[in-house]
């Protein structure tokens, strides 16, 4: 960002001062990161933490945080990082961190692999699926306990799509900030072009359709940064990047509520395919050219979770040999 953009900001934030916290105050954050299995959620993660480790696999739902002192000599901010393992299959997870006492603070990152596009639809809607309605029962509850609080939320989910947005009334945003990741960008660059093409305009559409930002990173050094930026907006209110890149033939970078229908374009697919398709809504046509060019694998996440019982990571002397003589 330039100075005049980080001077903006900062009068901005001035001007509309409903997330700034207090001098004294700790701003709490939580984030939900969930998506396909060994997507490089951890080492996401890891690099937002700025934790020199190495990333293991994650098993069930794993929770680290972090801290960081907005200025010299004031309190530090504390961002939790909860992380969902195994895919699709422990889903129902979600409920354990998503609560209606932090409903107000969560926000939730989707990482999606885009070297394995005939996965990628099938796991994006059923984590939006189940988180979207987990939420919108949380919200139920609160509207009879604190209506303000409930209409609040509701609204700020809209925060980021001013009411002359030409795409106003064609969107329908996650009920709380919502990051999508596409990771192993460097695999995804290798692809035919036509292919990226695909992956990345419906991406775009189903980012802009949620309200959602948008990012596509590898474990290069530079794209990691951007991830995290926008992942460190949520967690500690840092600055929002205005920067935009939409060129199909780069990594995408497209903040919440930057890009439109009309820049979009139609879904990828011929005139006459288009006519073929059943579908009721955008979001449903988008699906179907989608999984014509990629058509979906059946998602064994639960067959390939493993127990953790046997897994090295976890072992513990007394109690493996306590489990062994119990077994015995």
């Amino acid at each position: 960002d330039t100075l005049w953009d980080l001077a903006i900001a900062e009068a901005e934030k001035r001007e509309n001062p409903d997330d700034v916290v207090k001098p004294g105050e700790v701003w709490e954050k939580s984030l939900l990161f969930m998506g396909n299995k060994n997507g490089g959620k951890t080492t996401i993660i890891l690099r937002c933490l700025e934790r020199e480790e190495s990333p293991k696999p994650t098993l069930g739902l794993e929770y680290s945080f972090g801290r960081r002192a907005r200025r010299y000599n004031t309190p530090k901010d504390v961002a939790h990082f909860w992380e969902l393992g195994g895919g699709t299959s422990l889903v129902d997870l979600i409920r354990i961190p998503v609560t209606i006492h932090n409903i107000r603070s969560f926000a939730v990152v989707l990482v999606l692999d885009l070297s394995r596009p005939n996965e990628l639809w099938t796991t994006m809607e059923s984590l939006l699926h189940v988180t979207r309605n987990h939420v919108n029962r949380i919200l139920t509850k609160l509207e009879k306990t604190n209506p303000e609080e409930a209409a609040e939320i509701k609204q700020r989910i809209w925060k980021d799509l001013q009411r002359d947005h030409p795409d106003y009334a064609l969107v329908d945003p996650f009920p709380i900030p919502l990051v999508i990741i596409g990771s192993k960008y460097d695999i995804f660059h290798e692809f035919d072009s036509e292919m990226r093409k695909i992956i990345s305009k419906t991406l775009r559409f189903v980012s802009h359709y949620y309200g959602a930002s948008l990012v596509f990173t590898s474990k290069s050094e530079a794209l990691l940064l951007k991830a995290r930026a926008l992942i460190n907006h949520l967690a500690f209110g840092y600055d929002k990047s205005k920067s935009v890149s939409v060129d199909p033939s780069k990594p995408l970078f497209i903040p919440a509520g930057l890009d439109s229908m009309s820049q979009i374009g139609p879904p990828p697919a011929s005139d006459s395919d288009l006519g073929k398709m059943h579908a009721n809504t955008p979001l449903e046509l988008w699906k179907r050219v989608f999984e014509k060019a990629f058509p979906p694998m059946s998602l064994c996440d639960s067959q390939d979770t493993k127990d953790p019982a046997q897994d090295s990571q976890y072992a513990e002397y007394e109690v493996d040999v306590m489990r062994a003589q119990k077994n015995q």
